[in-house]
């Protein structure tokens, strides 16, 4: 008892070395805290891999171990386990593997020199899907209205499966009042209908883990009066008890649970879940409730239609007995179970952290709580208790350890284990020896702002061993102790109950222990409340007019506001007719469906204020016509709360003459510096009468207002009373101010100006000073005014200044001028680049290195270097003289470059080449020069090709060498080939020649043949670019005989051509003697002389007949051409002879044509009709044609 009450003491006393979740900062030493592990049940996929999580801290960095089913688990001896680098995590490769060979119970340790610590037991399981076990699955026959009960008995899997049924068209089968799943998958029919007739009731199993679903075989159920049922029937069915009544009603009675009690066991903090299904008809109702009590609201539910009652978060109070009613009009029945609950162990107060200082006394708790009462076991890094080597200055009681007079090395961890029968808890509670001076762990002059009459706390968070002892201050002078309105916490936190304006200031936190001190500021801004001062009114509007509704808010200056419109405590409608303005929400055209509540909600980061106001839309009454017009000018204005930097303007509005006011413009007249000039200051939204104004020093201020409408701005009101400002020092400084050198040994400093509105008072000056960069010396200054630039002479040749500008004038200096970088004159560089080196890539590009000048010597900005280059001569022997034509070429490479390229250079030359550094001055001094020399490459093309004495089957080409051998050159290549009339090619002949030849003849060429000559010139790398010429051999002065198409010579084309327009002649002349009357004298020829191969042509046949007047109303028939519709070449050879120089064919004076038709026959008897008849007029031009 005399131990007990001790204890007690001591807990009292030492209650301020406990402090909630302790953290140690990671940089100073600490045993192992497990910060990540399993659940303690783990289910794993066999087709994944298996992740045990193990993470820890500590300082030094714990190493991990583990062990399975209670001994040693060596992971490096198995290759399909590998532990994360710098962790405990596990990752086990299961494929491939039989995973249940990895089944078991795991435990992680994490250990480093101050201690162990270790994980919960975590009991690894693989997930299975087991297939249903075979069975016989007989038919049912069941009278109408009897109960049924379908068995599902689901294989047995890990994690259970989820149960449903369904039909043959995985349509979930329905449920209802009547039917129902049961908690273990069977499904249950209160009373069977005829519709519950059906061969496809079919349980699936769902397994979670592994996704797959099992299906058992289908239940067929038929439902039948007992009437149509014969022995025979009942037999074959199956069919053992049938109602003597069927399908008549009867009273409710429980399918489950069975008899009139049962009972049922949940663990603390569990589901509870009841169920109770009953039998009947009509079907019953279920109600439930509990004896001796009342069922608690809150984590109550009820589920399937009330047959389930579920109790979340199970507690000791729901232990107890609960009945569940079956009703129906017949009766009722009821149904008791008896329920008990048990607990698995449950924190009261875990084991925390103890950091102790060397000599000071701790004390771990373990305090527990179950049903059955857990046993609490101790253990230190791991090990039993009991079997840890003794410790005179540990003593243990129960649920209780308590170190007395630590030292400097004990740092441990302690390990709480308790267990029942339900299951265990195990905490790990480091102990930490350490002396440590104070240190604050909250950042310093941390800002923090509250709304006046708001709570605030102000953070001291600290570490030290000893733990320290916080005091605080205002002020840095005003010791603050706990009492209202202050209140300092255990840890350290300061809190002010109720925030005022007076509260606002600097916070100091001390903490302090033997060791030392630590103090640290933090700030602490109270602000105005954020209030709405004029609330939005209730609004009565008219169809199609506007409606304006008003929220002016107060808040704290330094806060920035955000006003939100919400219409029914939603958005507003995307639609251009809102309109939100900065204090007002103006609807225009309000519509039926505008009509709602609007609210304002004023927020800042710290608080928020709302106000609300319903609209209503009522019908337009008829109006007369409305003129718009420009509003009339404000009137009485009047200036309010006058201080010396700003006023406030209000005034009258003037008639808007129906048009709304959109907004307000405030000028500004300066009499004292810009008299009768009125200067644009602000615009207010036209819902405003009144305008804060700031204002300018040293300034005669007088205003006017504006009003806007749609139609146009009012005329300006009458000119406020005037207002001036006191003069005052400079607000600005002079911008854009610059400093460079113009030339060697100077600088010139140069501003932009203040305008006399920005001067604030009268003596404008500005104070120039300047100093060398990075040189110890005082600042150089002049006072100027009325100039916009200082000249500074005597400077070193381009080195840095410091410059500044400050703006002044007789009543003071303006703000701090900031600092700027200028430079002093620049000069031209003084040394050249060292160590020249040209590197030939080929014979046209080269690259140039080079060491950059001494930063010194370049005596300004570097903008580059450049490389001056020239072709001194070619190193042929034959152009071992000056190039006096080749000029420099020059290369810029910008910035601090050391190497560039070198393009375009002629092949075998010699090259001189020098390099100069540029500055924003000029050029420096040239680099001494530095000759290359470029290799052979490939010639340029001979210089001419030409073609001499072309014979029948030879000629003779004459070339000239390239103009740029570009190397030694080593002969000549000539390709040559005949072009045909096709523009083809022919085959190519190539022949080679020595360079001294520049001449040669080509024989046994083919006469009158086109030839091309392509002619090139080498060097050792190669041929060059060609020469090309095409000309052509001799033709042969006797042709050899060949057939020449006639058809297509010129001359008989334009003969055929003539021919034809005479006869076309020839025809016009017969058409108008045929009109005037009488026959033609071809008829009387052809009556005098009858030639029997010549028939007169009938008009049956297309042939010719007596050309008389009678005839005049029938066409004229002209002879046909044959059938292709061409006329071949032998026929007009032959119709030339027979009919331009035969002398049968005559032509009259009139033109007609006369004589015998039959001097010439027809050859060829093949051609048809053509040879057979006459040639009239029209068949000669059609011959020709």
């Amino acid at each position: 008892m005399d131990f007990q009450l001790s204890i007690g003491a001591l807990l009292m006393t030492l209650l301020s070395h406990m402090t909630s979740a302790l953290e140690v900062p990671l940089d100073l030493p600490q045993p192992p805290t497990i910060t990540l592990q399993s659940p303690k049940d783990y289910i794993f996929d066999p087709r994944e891999n298996i992740v045990i999580h193990c993470e820890a801290k500590g300082k030094p960095h714990p190493s991990f171990s583990w062990t399975r089913n209670g001994t040693h688990f060596d992971v490096e001896k198995d290759s399909k386990v590998l532990m994360k680098p710098g962790s405990g995590t596990l990752v086990i490769d299961i494929s491939g593997e039989k995973a249940e060979a990895y089944e078991g119970t795991y435990q992680c340790t994490a250990h480093n020199d101050h201690g162990t610590a270790v994980s919960n037991n975590i009991v690894i399981r693989q997930s299975r899907s087991p297939l249903w076990s075979k069975e016989r699955i007989e038919a049912i026959t069941v009278q109408l209205g009897i109960s049924l009960v379908l068995q599902c008995r689901p294989p047995a899997g890990l994690p259970p499966p989820v149960i449903f049924w369904m039909d043959n068209n995985f349509q979930k089968l329905p449920l209802d009042k009547r039917v129902s799943q049961a908690l273990n998958g069977d499904l249950y029919f209160s009373n069977v209908l005829a519709e519950d007739t059906r061969n496809d009731y079919i349980c699936y199993a769902r397994f979670p883990h592994t996704q797959t679903i099992q299906q058992k075989q289908p239940i067929s159920v038929t439902v039948q009066e007992i009437d149509t049922m014969n022995e025979t029937v009942a037999a074959l069915y199956n069919v053992t008890t049938f109602s003597a009544n069927p399908a008549r009603e009867q009273g409710p009675g429980f399918l489950t649970p069975l008899g009139a009690t049962s009972t049922k066991m949940v663990l603390r903090g569990e589901t509870l879940q009841l169920e109770c299904i009953a039998e009947g008809l009509p079907t019953p109702d279920m109600s439930w409730q509990k004896d001796g009590g009342e069922l608690p609201t809150s984590r109550v539910s009820f589920l399937n239609y009330k047959k389930t009652l579920k109790i979340s978060d199970v507690g000791e109070a729901d232990a107890g007995d609960y009945t569940c009613t079956a009703t129906n009009r017949l009766g009722t029945a009821d149904h008791v179970i008896k329920v008990t609950v048990k607990a698995a162990p449950f924190w009261i107060s875990a084991p925390r952290n103890l950091i102790l200082a060397p000599n000071e006394t701790g004390i771990l708790t373990c305090r527990v709580s179950g049903d059955p009462k857990p046993e609490i076991r101790w253990f230190v890094n791991g090990i039993l208790l009991e079997n840890a080597p003794e410790d005179h200055t540990r003593k243990v009681d129960d649920d209780t350890v308590i170190l007395s007079n630590v030292q400097s090395g004990s740092s441990a961890v302690y390990q709480c284990n308790a267990s029942n029968e339900f299951g265990y808890l195990i905490a790990n509670a480091f102990v930490n020896v350490l002396a440590e001076p104070p240190r604050v762990l909250t950042p310093p002059n941390q800002v923090y702002r509250v709304i006046t009459n708001s709570p605030s706390l102000l953070d001291c968070a600290t570490f030290g061993s000893p733990i320290p002892t916080i005091t605080w201050f205002k002020d840095g002078k005003i010791s603050i102790k706990s009492g209202d309105p202050y209140v300092i916490h255990e840890n350290g936190t300061l809190e002010i109950n109720v925030a005022q304006s007076q509260n606002s200031g600097k916070y100091t936190c001390i903490a302090t222990n033997n060791l030392g001190i630590k103090e640290n500021h933090v700030f602490l801004e109270v602000k105005e409340p954020t209030r709405i001062l004029k609330q939005p009114e209730y609004k009565v509007v008219q169809r199609g007019m506007s409606a304006v509704f008003e929220c002016k808010v107060k808040h704290d200056p330094s806060l920035v506001p955000t006003m939100t419109w919400l219409k029914n405590n939603g958005e507003l409608p995307d639609d251009e007719r809102f309109e939100v303005d900065t204090d007002s929400l103006v609807i225009k055209d309000v519509m039926d469906e505008d009509e709602g509540t609007y609210t304002c909600i004023m927020n800042t980061s710290l608080d928020q204020d709302s106000a609300s106001a319903m609209l209503t839309v009522v019908e337009a009454t008829p109006t007369p016509a409305i003129v718009y017009e420009k509003p009339d000018p404000a009137t009485d204005l009047e200036l309010t709360d006058q201080t010396e930097r700003s006023v406030q303007l209000t005034w009258i509005p003037g008639d808007e003459h129906n048009s709304p006011t959109q907004k307000f413009l405030i000028q500004y007249e300066d009499l004292l510096h810009q008299p009768s000039v009125w200067v644009n200051m602000t615009e207010v939204p036209g819902t405003s009468t009144t305008a804060h104004l700031n204002l300018s020093p040293f300034i005669y201020y007088s205003f006017r207002v504006l009003a806007k409408n749609q139609v146009g701005y009012s005329q300006p009101s009458q000119a406020s009373r005037q207002y001036r400002t006191n003069p005052a020092a400079p607000d600005d400084n002079p911008s854009d101010v610059h400093g460079e050198g113009t030339e060697p040994g100077n600088l010139v400093i140069s501003w932009r100006s203040l305008t006399g509105f920005q001067s604030n008072g009268p003596g404008l000056e500005y104070k120039v000073l300047w100093r060398q960069k990075d040189v110890d010396q005082e600042w150089s200054s002049t006072t100027v005014a009325n100039v916009t630039q200082v000249v500074v002479t005597g400077t070193p040749i381009f080195v840095p200044y410091e410059i500044k500008v400050q703006s002044l004038n007789d009543y003071g200096s303006g703000p701090e001028a900031e600092v700027i970088i200028g430079y002093s004159g620049e000069d031209l560089p003084t040394s050249a680049p060292d160590d020249v080196l040209v590197l030939v890539h080929n014979s046209t590009l080269a690259e140039v290195h080079w060491e950059p000048v001494s930063a010194h010597s370049i005596r300004g900005k570097l903008k580059g270097y450049k490389v001056y280059y020239r072709r001194e001569r070619g190193l042929h022997k034959t152009e071992e003289e000056a190039d006096q034509e080749s000029q420099d070429q020059v290369l810029t490479f910008s910035g601090n470059s050391t190497e560039g390229s070198l393009p375009g250079l002629q092949p075998y030359s010699l090259y001189n080449l020098f390099i100069r550094v540029l500055n924003s001055k000029g050029e420096g001094p040239p680099s001494p020069d530095k000759q290359f020399e470029t290799p052979e490459g490939v010639p340029g093309p001979p210089s001419f090709l030409n073609v001499l004495n072309p014979s029948l089957d030879s000629l003779t080409l004459e070339w000239g060498p390239p103009l740029n051998n570009n190397g030694r050159l080593i002969g000549y290549t000539l390709k040559y080939q005949p072009v045909n009339n096709t523009v083809e090619m022919g085959p190519v002949k190539m022949m080679e020649f020595p360079v001294n030849e520049t001449t040669v003849t080509l024989d046994n060429l083919n006469s009158s043949v086109l030839y091309k000559f392509d002619l090139s010139a080498k060097t050792i790398k190669g041929a060059g670019a060609n020469t090309t010429r095409e000309a052509s051999t001799v033709m042969e002065t006797t042709v050899p005989s060949r057939h020449v198409d006639i058809a297509t010579q010129g001359w008989f084309i334009g003969l055929m051509c003539a021919i034809a327009l005479l006869i076309l002649v020839l025809l016009i002349v017969c058409f108008i003697k045929r009109n005037k009357g009488g026959k033609y004298p071809v008829k009387e020829k052809e009556e005098a002389h009858q030639d029997p191969e010549i028939q007169p042509m009938k008009e049956d046949d297309g042939t010719f007949g007596e050309y008389s007047d009678t005839e005049d109303h029938k066409p004229l028939k002209g002879s046909r051409t044959p059938s292709n519709g061409t006329v071949r070449r032998d026929e007009s050879d032959d119709s030339l002879v027979d009919y331009g120089e035969g002398g049968d064919g005559q032509f009259n004076e009139d033109g007609s044509f006369i004589g015998q038709y039959s001097g010439k026959k027809e050859k060829d008897t093949h051609e048809g009709n053509e040879s057979s008849e006459a040639p009239s007029p029209v068949n000669a031009m059609n011959s020709f044609v």
